[in-house]
């Protein structure tokens, strides 16, 4: 059985995935002075955690019913 979430669960947990992040990363920039290139690989490999978790159906968008994922 595998462990998937609902569309609009998807959805919440997305956007405050996606809130949190670009807080950390604002966060740790200017805790650190970082540079733009670890700046970016930062923000790469979070879009790449969110881009799995799609790819093996736990997290299901419908991007708040902007996208209808049911076949017509």
């Amino acid at each position: 059985m595998k462990l998937k979430l609902g569309n609009k669960t998807s959805d919440i947990v997305i956007t405050i995935y996606v809130i949190l992040t670009l807080f950390s990363r604002v966060y740790i920039e200017s805790l650190f002075r970082s540079n733009v290139m670890s700046s970016l690989s930062m923000g790469f490999f979070t879009l790449f955690i969110l881009w799995a978790l799609i790819k093996i159906k736990f997290l299901n968008p419908t991007w708040f019913g902007l996208f209808n994922t049911k076949n017509k």
